[in-house]
């Protein structure tokens, strides 16, 4: 078949597509987070009182919202990719795409190890067992949550920043505050399970100018 006869193919709006996908990952994100928090106690603590049936269910359904969530996410930084087109810079793309990757991973990880803790705490017969194995399992998961994926969080976002100041696909004043939300998730040290909420509030500020920009391109042109 000659290209001449080939079917026209219709290109995808990859600022909107990006947009809807940060949204998305940005809520789902943010619920999982949500239900994590008020189900887990606010410090590091041997009681296992905290684990009822009620914890238990709000923790289940937070972690069955992270691999969607995970799934967005993994859109949205393709079609954010993707607005470079050809003044994409190899350097900063590859470790735009490897941040993201380990953040992701990391996350995934620290909510398997939430997963492992409902999981296998009941089945222990053991009080001082129990306590041991929650007590351990949350320290490892806040350490990767909060120390390692935030600061793949925060290189993520120096790389995108850095190409976006070098081509100008988005605002120079973005640029700028993108560099001030990757600093805060580089030199944070608290495992409060709010401060990952920065990062998601970030990709929905994102996603809502690029949609806002995608409307006015539109609006604008030519009928």
């Amino acid at each position: 078949m000659s290209e001449s006869s080939s079917p026209a193919r219709r290109p995808l709006s990859s600022p909107r597509a990006a947009a809807l996908a940060g949204v998305l990952f940005a809520v789902l994100f943010t619920t999982s987070l949500a239900l994590l928090r008020t189900a887990l106690p606010e410090t590091l603590t041997s009681d296992t009182q905290w684990l009822d049936a009620g914890s238990a269910a709000r923790i289940s359904i937070g972690l069955g919202l992270v691999p969607f969530a995970g799934i967005a996410f993994l859109w949205f930084m393709g079609v954010v990719r993707d607005r470079f087109k050809d003044s994409e810079d190899q350097l900063f793309s590859s470790v735009f795409i490897g941040s993201g990757l380990l953040f992701l991973a990391m996350v995934f990880v620290s909510a398997a190890i939430a997963g492992g803790i409902v999981a296998s705490v009941p089945i222990v017969g053991d009080e001082q067992s129990q306590a041991e194995i929650m007590t351990f399992g949350r320290a490892v998961m806040l350490q990767v949550s909060n120390i390692y994926a935030l600061r793949m969080a925060g290189v993520l976002l120096i790389s995108l920043a850095t190409m976006w100041l070098r081509t100008g696909v988005m605002p120079r004043w973005l640029a700028f505050v993108t560099y001030a939300v990757a600093l805060v998730l580089l030199v944070v040290t608290t495992l409060s399970l709010w401060v990952t909420l920065i990062f998601p509030a970030w990709v929905l500020g994102v996603s809502v100018l690029i949609l806002v920009q995608n409307y006015r391109r539109t609006a604008g042109a030519p009928a």
